[in-house]
């Protein structure tokens, strides 16, 4: 059944026409007034909902029952990262919404390719956010990841809550070994590069403890999934 993301109030027994994407997406898939689909609100669970009228451009539904089904992890992870350039960011943002990330911070490192602000910063995010969107729709998700707006690492760290650093300094932990056995997980991860020795030492100054993934030098679209992926599991 096809799943769409409705940032709308749900109610069983409601009747409301579908924000212009998923009705879009239901036209393109050239459903019929009696056909259902599934809609969530990033609320918690979802809603079974029947077509009742196609118009040219829009499409009216009638909201269904609700199922308080959920697919998120027990540990909530929070992904710090220094930007990868391109298309890169795209990718992870996609793929760690599919991983079940709680939320995305992203950097602007001293290293950093990428840098954003002002009102490109706010494109992006805007589209990282429909990134995620999809990606929830497809993967089953009821609860769309947060994407917060870009900050520099400077702004950020100021304020920021302990967690695991990614690092190649040596002595650091493999990353299972010092992972806090209750609460929230943040990881932070650099750009392409890594982070500046400087940068290390001020997360570290914050509760940030250095870690190692593997005996390889992993990309930076790479390791926060592999890091995702470990922590979930």
């Amino acid at each position: 059944m096809p799943r769409f993301y409705c940032p709308a109030p749900l109610a069983t027994g409601a009747t409301l026409d579908l924000p212009a994407g998923p009705a879009r997406h239901v036209q393109v898939l050239r459903m019929q007034p009696g056909q259902t689909i599934t809609l969530f609100n990033g609320q918690g669970g979802e809603f079974e909902a029947t077509i009742e009228r196609m118009g040219r451009s829009d499409v009216a539904v009638v909201v269904g029952a609700h199922d308080p089904v959920e697919r998120e992890a027990a540990r909530a992870v929070h992904l710090v990262l220094g930007m990868p350039a391109n298309d890169r960011m795209d990718w992870l943002v996609e793929k760690a919404a599919e991983l079940g990330v709680t939320s995305i911070q992203p950097l602007v490192c001293e290293r950093s390719v990428l840098r954003l602000n002002g009102e490109r910063a706010d494109k992006k995010r805007a589209h990282w956010h429909a990134v995620g969107v999809a990606a929830c729709e497809q993967s089953g998700r009821n609860r769309v990841p947060e994407v917060h707006a870009v900050r520099s690492f400077a702004d950020w760290v100021a304020s920021a809550e302990p967690g695991l650093l990614l690092s190649l300094r040596p002595g650091s932990q493999p990353m299972l070994n010092a992972v806090p056995a209750t609460g929230a997980i943040h990881f932070l991860s650099g750009p392409e590069g890594g982070l500046s020795p400087s940068e290390e030492d001020a997360a570290i100054a914050r509760g940030y403890r250095p870690v190692t993934l593997a005996n390889r030098v992993l990309r930076s679209e790479t390791a926060p999934l592999a890091a995702l992926a470990q922590l979930q599991f």
